[in-house]
C-alpha cells in the first residue's frame, strides 16, 4: 500500500481536441464506463488548482471505506479479484478469464458485490471450480488471510461467500415484510434487529431533544451500531475508531488543502472538518455544514463525509463520500436566477400554506464541474446535489444546491445516436422536441430540483423528519421531482427569460412520464420490482398521475404494432396533476406520516407490469445500450520544481482497470475485515 505518493513530472496522457474527446470508454454487462472534461480548468489559477489537487486526493483516500460500508466482505472480495488479476499466471485470453475480469469490473463499478442500483447480490459467468484455479495459478502469497487462517481455508471461504446465493443476498432490504436489518448485508449494524436498533435511536433522541431541540442532532449517522454480549454500543467513524487508517489519509491531505482555501471561512470549514474527523463528534459536524452552506464566495468547492442515508435500510447511517468542484460562471447564471426567486416560487406553490416556509433563507445556487468523484459518488455519480440534509440547518442557514454541468454532458453526448430516442417516443414530433428542447429541459429540470425542490417546505412542530424511515428517501426524491416539474411549466419560467417556448416544458413533461413509465425498466431484471430510491420515485409520480388522470385521458398507453408508448393527451391536466401530488407529498414529509407514505410507494412506487416489462426488455435488448453509466476521473498531476507545484495538469488513464489497479495501489488503508 502507498500513502502520501509522489508524483514526477511528466506529460499529460491525452491531448485529444474537445471535438474528438471520447466520452464512451467501454461497456459490460449492464453498465458503461464514461470520462467527462474538465473545461477550463487550465485557466484557473495556480492556487485553484492546487487546491483542487490536494481535495482531490482527499477525496480518493476514502475509497476502502464504501466498500467496507457495503458489505463487511467486499474489501477481502475486492483485493482477491486484484490478487489474480496482477498475478494470474495462465491464458488470459480465454472465455472463463474473460468472464472473470467482467465480474471484476462490476465489483469495482458497485464497490462490492451488490449491484449498485437494485442491491441484488450479482455472480460470477463462472463456476466455482474455475475461480479457485484463477486463485491457485496466481499464487497464495499475498491473499487477504485472516490471522491464523489457512490459505486452503480462506479460499474455501471466499469462494462460499461468493458463489452461494443464500449468503447476503440482499445489500439494502427494503420488503416491508421482513426485518430490515437481519435481511440487508450493509455493513452499518451487526448483531441487531430491526426494532432494537430503532428503539436504541429513539430513546437517544428522547433524551437529546429535552436539551435542545432547535438543532437536532442526525444520531447514528456515522458509525456502526452493534449488539455484543447482549450490549448495544456504537463504534463511531473517526481518528482511532472504525475506519481509522483512511481517515488519517484524508485528514493528512485536508490539512494540505487548507492552506490553499480561498477564503477564510472555507479555510475555516475545512480545520472544522478535520475536527470532526479526529472526534466523530456530529455538533461539529454541523458546525462544518453551517459553515459550508454560509460560503457563497468561492470557485472551488468541495464535500467530504459521511452524507447520505440511501443505502441504511433505516435511513439513519451515511456512507462516506466526496466531490470536488469549480464553478462554471456560464451555466450559474442560469441556477442563480433560479435561486434568487426563491421566495416567490415557496409563496406560489400548491401545498398547504402551513407547511410552506414564511422566509426561505440562505438558497444558493450554481453550476458546477466535476473534478474528482469519490466514495459513493464514484464510479456512479449524481448530476445535481443538494445539501445540507439537516432539516434543522436548511430552515435556519439554507441550502446549496448544484448541477454538475460536465457530468451531465458525458452522459448526453455518450447518448448521441444510440437509437434509445427513437425506439421509445411516441412519435417524431415528441423526437424532435427532445432533440431541440431536452438538453435545456433537463438541466432546467435538476436545477429546480436541486436549488429549490429539496430546499422547500417545513416541518411541523414536533415532527423530526426521520418518521418515515425506510420510505423518506424516494418520498424526498419525488418531492423535489414535483416541484420542479410543476414549476417548469409556470409562466415565472418566461418571465425570468429562462425560455421563451412552451415547447420547453412539453419535452420535460414527455421525457419525465416516458422513463417512469416505460423506459426505466431498462434498468430492471426481469420479475424483480423497483429497490432503488430515485426509480421508486419517478415510477410513483408517473403511475399516479396516469390513475388519477384516466378519466380525462391525461395520459393514455398507445400501441403501435406489438409495441407500447405513452402519450400525454393533456399538459395543463398533468401539471394539475403534479400539483396535487407535490400537496400531499409535503403533507406526509412536514406530518412524518409514515402510513400514507408507505402507501404511496408500496402502491405506485414498486410494482411493475410484467408484460409491459417483457416487452420494454426485449426492445432495449436489441439497441445493444448499457443502461447504467459510470466514470473513470481525471488523474490531477503537480507539476514540480523543486519540492513546489507549478503546474497541475489533468491527464486520463487508458482505461477503468487501469485506474482500479491505480486507485487499489494508491489508496488502499484499511485492513481486509472490520
Amino acid at each position: 500500500m502507498k500513502g502520501n505518493n509522489t508524483t514526477l513530472t511528466h506529460k499529460p496522457e491525452t491531448t485529444e481536441k474537445p471535438e474528438d474527446f471520447r466520452f464512451l470508454l467501454e461497456q459490460f454487462a449492464d453498465l458503461k464506463i464514461l470520462r467527462y472534461q474538465v473545461p477550463g480548468f487550465s485557466s484557473l489559477t495556480l492556487r485553484q488548482k492546487s487546491f483542487i489537487y490536494y481535495l482531490s486526493q482527499a477525496a480518493l483516500s476514502g475509497r476502502d471505506i464504501i466498500y467496507d460500508q457495503n458489505y463487511r466482505y467486499n474489501l477481502a472480495i475486492r483485493r482477491t479479484l486484484e490478487h489474480i488479476v496482477l498475478n494470474y499466471k495462465g491464458d488470459r485470453n480465454t472465455p472463463d478469464y474473460e468472464a472473470f475480469m467482467v465480474y471484476v469490473k462490476r465489483v469495482w463499478f458497485s464497490n462490492g458485490i451488490h449491484h449498485h442500483h437494485s442491491k441484488d447480490k450479482f455472480f460470477p459467468a463462472i463456476s466455482r471450480a474455475t475461480f479457485l484455479k484463477f486463485i491457485e495459478e496466481s499464487g497464495r502469497e499475498g491473499l487477504p488471510l485472516k490471522p491464523g487462517q489457512s490459505p486452503e481455508d480462506f479460499c474455501s471461504e471466499i469462494a462460499e461467500i461468493i458463489f452461494n446465493p443464500d449468503i447476503a443476498p440482499k445489500g439494502v432490504c427494503q420488503d416491508q415484510v421482513k426485518d430490515l436489518l437481519t435481511h440487508s448485508s450493509v455493513n452499518f449494524y451487526e448483531g441487531l434487529t430491526e426494532k432494537e436498533a430503532l428503539d436504541y435511536y429513539r430513546k437517544m433522541d428522547k433524551e437529546a431533544s429535552n436539551e435542545d431541540s432547535s438543532s437536532r442532532i442526525s444520531f447514528g449517522l456515522n458509525s456502526k451500531l452493534v449488539k455484543s454480549n447482549g450490549r448495544i454500543s456504537e463504534i463511531p467513524y473517526r481518528i482511532g475508531g472504525l475506519y481509522s487508517e483512511a481517515i488519517e489519509q484524508i485528514i493528512y491531505w485536508l490539512g494540505k488543502a487548507a492552506d490553499y482555501a480561498e477564503n477564510g471561512l472555507q479555510q475555516k470549514t475545512i480545520e472544522t472538518l478535520i475536527s470532526y474527523y479526529q472526534t466523530g463528534d456530529l455538533k461539529t459536524w454541523d458546525a462544518t455544514n453551517v459553515m459550508w452552506v454560509n460560503n457563497h464566495e468561492t470557485e472551488v468547492d468541495f464535500i467530504n463525509g459521511f452524507i447520505e442515508n440511501y443505502s441504511d435500510p433505516l435511513g439513519l447511517k451515511a456512507t462516506w463520500e466526496s466531490l470536488v468542484s469549480y464553478k462554471d460562471m456560464e451555466a450559474s447564471k442560469r441556477s442563480g436566477i433560479i435561486s434568487a426567486n426563491a421566495q416567490w416560487f415557496e409563496d406560489h406553490s400548491p401545498v398547504d400554506p402551513r407547511f410552506r416556509k414564511k422566509e426561505v433563507r440562505g438558497v444558493s445556487a450554481q453550476a458546477i464541474n466535476a473534478a474528482q468523484l469519490g466514495g459513493d459518488c464514484y464510479p456512479s455519480s449524481p448530476i445535481g446535489i443538494n445539501l445540507p440534509n439537516a432539516d434543522w440547518i436548511r430552515k435556519q442557514h439554507g441550502s446549496k444546491s448544484v448541477t454538475i454541468e460536465n457530468i451531465t454532458l458525458a452522459h448526453e453526448k455518450a447518448a448521441l445516436g444510440n437509437g434509445m430516442l427513437e425506439e421509445f417516443a411516441f412519435d417524431e414530433e415528441e423526437i424532435q422536441l427532445a432533440k431541440k428542447y431536452g438538453s435545456l429541459a433537463g438541466s432546467l429540470h435538476t436545477d429546480l430540483h436541486e436549488c429549490l425542490g429539496h430546499g422547500s417546505g417545513q416541518l411541523m412542530p414536533g415532527t423530526k423528519g426521520d418518521e418515515l424511515k425506510n420510505y423518506g428517501s424516494p418520498l424526498e426524491e419525488a418531492r423535489a421531482d414535483l416541484f420542479a416539474l410543476y414549476y417548469i411549466a409556470d409562466p415565472k419560467m418566461t418571465e425570468l427569460q429562462l425560455f421563451d417556448t412552451e415547447d420547453v416544458f412539453r419535452a420535460a413533461y414527455n421525457a419525465y412520464i416516458r422513463n417512469g413509465l416505460i423506459t426505466q425498466l431498462t434498468r430492471i431484471g426481469p420479475g424483480n420490482n423497483i429497490e432503488q430510491a430515485h426509480m421508486r420515485s419517478r415510477q410513483l409520480i408517473a403511475a399516479w398521475c396516469y390513475d388519477k388522470g384516466r378519466e380525462f385521458n391525461v395520459i393514455e398507453f398507445r400501441k403501435k404494432g406489438n409495441k407500447t408508448f405513452v402519450k400525454i393527451n393533456s399538459y395543463a391536466g398533468l401539471r394539475a396533476l403534479f400539483g396535487e401530488l407535490l400537496a400531499e407529498i409535503q403533507r406526509i414529509k412536514s406530518t412524518g406520516d409514515y402510513e400514507a407514505g408507505r402507501d404511496l410507494i408500496e402502491n405506485y412506487g414498486v410494482k411493475v407490469n410484467p408484460e409491459l416489462h417483457r416487452e420494454v426488455l426485449e426492445r432495449f435488448s436489441a439497441l445493444n445500450i448499457a443502461p447504467y453509466g459510470g466514470f473513470i476521473n481525471p488523474v490531477f498531476v503537480p507539476v514540480m520544481q523543486e519540492n513546489e507545484i507549478t503546474d497541475v495538469i489533468p491527464e486520463y488513464p487508458d482505461s477503468f482497470t487501469v485506474q482500479m489497479l491505480q486507485y487499489s495501489d494508491r489508496y488502499s488503508f484499511l485492513p481486509d475485515y472490520n
